[in-house]
């Protein structure tokens, strides 16, 4: 079962892809990287100097021994990252 959250996190990346992140104050090691995949906004949300996409990672990342599943979302437009869902 997952559950919702919304939050804004600290993302490190290499080459693009998102390699650790710190949600409420706990660093996350990516360890595999299950899904990934882009959205553009519509058009008439963007600017005329960014055109807006929003990319998403389903990731297996873990705090020592124990690891979990979790959604991540860059918004290009605003370069805000956020942890969507986490699942049990």
């Amino acid at each position: 079962m997952s559950k919702l959250y919304g939050d804004p996190i600290e993302v490190w990346s290499r080459g693009g892809q998102p390699v650790q992140f710190v949600w409420r104050d706990r660093l996350y090691t990516i360890r595999e990287v299950q899904d990934h995949w882009v959205v553009a906004r519509e058009w008439w949300k963007t600017s005329d100097n960014d055109p807006g996409e929003r990319r998403f990672w389903r990731v297996a990342a873990a705090t020592g021994r124990e690891v979990g599943t979790y959604e991540l979302r860059f918004d290009t437009a605003g370069g805000v990252w956020l942890l969507l869902r986490a699942w049990d």
